[in-house]
């Protein structure tokens, strides 16, 4: 009997390592296929954020740039989206399987999905941080003659010290990434059951879950994105703590929140798209792969 049960335990300690493979591995290509796709609003977005412009003048600035600058900057985004999707969605369901321990046992199932949000978006900001630093720096207009390459802003940022370089606004970025993640799986399970619930198909259900969810991030977390954009895209100026860049960046658009959320609207259909289709590929995946 303890003989015949051993394959029996064997096999099921290689389904369960092909069920978390799958979880990198499906995460990493809905988050490229969706950056694809979508980088030229983010981009849009971004001109918005540092110019403080409206979006037809944003628009317009692109277009007479052209369609290879339009992509310049997208290989850290890419890459980082990438490799961010495979952690997120890898992550994710390790740091649940370590939840579900007896030992951990204190800490209500239904908030299972949202702590280990939390720590997810913890490891994102500390591998990350650099990827972001130099796709801000690289999507700046400002930059583009002092810096017009990637590796003139690698060399760049490699001479200065980490806090000041690489890993410029590191405390906003993981304030940011930790609740996000934490809002997104916390969000997605209920949202989705309701969404199907209504009798929609399950992609359908699966996208719409990501939209409203990346749509309620969006609104809350904005002002960090703001904050981490502006403080991420200087190269040259004294670096200065959060408040002082916070301070600064309220200053800026004349203490009013409405300037604050200048591009607001850019960014919830960026995320709208992104997070619909990231989950709808997601989920798809995982079902088909069992």
């Amino acid at each position: 009997m303890a003989g015949s049960s051993k394959p029996a335990q064997d096999k099921e300690r290689l389904r369960d390592s092909m069920r978390r493979f799958h979880s990198y591995l499906h995460g990493g290509t809905s988050s490229l296929l969706s950056t694809l796709i979508v980088f030229p609003v983010y981009k849009t977005v971004f001109r918005q954020q540092i110019h403080n412009i409206q979006v037809h003048r944003a628009i317009t600035q692109l277009h007479k740039e052209g369609l290879v600058k339009l992509y310049r900057g997208v290989t850290p985004p890419l890459v980082m989206r990438t490799l961010g999707g495979t952690l997120l969605f890898g992550l994710q369901d390790t740091f649940l399987r370590l939840l579900s321990l007896p030992s951990l046992s204190i800490i209500p199932s239904s908030l299972h999905p949202a702590v280990a949000g939390l720590g997810v978006g913890m490891v994102e900001a500390l591998v990350f941080t650099p990827f972001e630093r130099v796709q801000n720096v690289l999507q700046s207009g400002h930059n583009d003659r002092q810096l017009p390459t990637l590796k003139s802003v690698l060399v760049k940022l490699k001479a200065q010290k980490l806090a000041s370089g690489y890993y410029r606004a590191f405390l906003p970025v993981t304030a940011r990434n930790a609740l996000g993640s934490s809002l997104y799986f916390g969000l997605k399970g209920p949202l989705s059951a309701a969404v199907a619930g209504q009798g929609l198909s399950p992609l359908a259900s699966s996208f719409i879950s990501g939209t409203v969810a990346s749509m309620a991030i969006s609104l809350s977390l904005y002002p960090l994105s703001v904050l981490v954009a502006n403080m991420q895209v200087e190269v040259q100026t004294e670096v200065k703590g959060v408040m002082a860049s916070w301070r600064r960046v309220w200053n800026s658009r004349q203490r009013s929140v409405l300037l604050l959320y200048r591009g607001g609207a850019l960014v919830i259909l960026r995320s709208c798209i992104t997070w619909g289709i990231t989950t709808a590929i997601y989920d798809r995946q995982q079902k088909s792969s069992g």
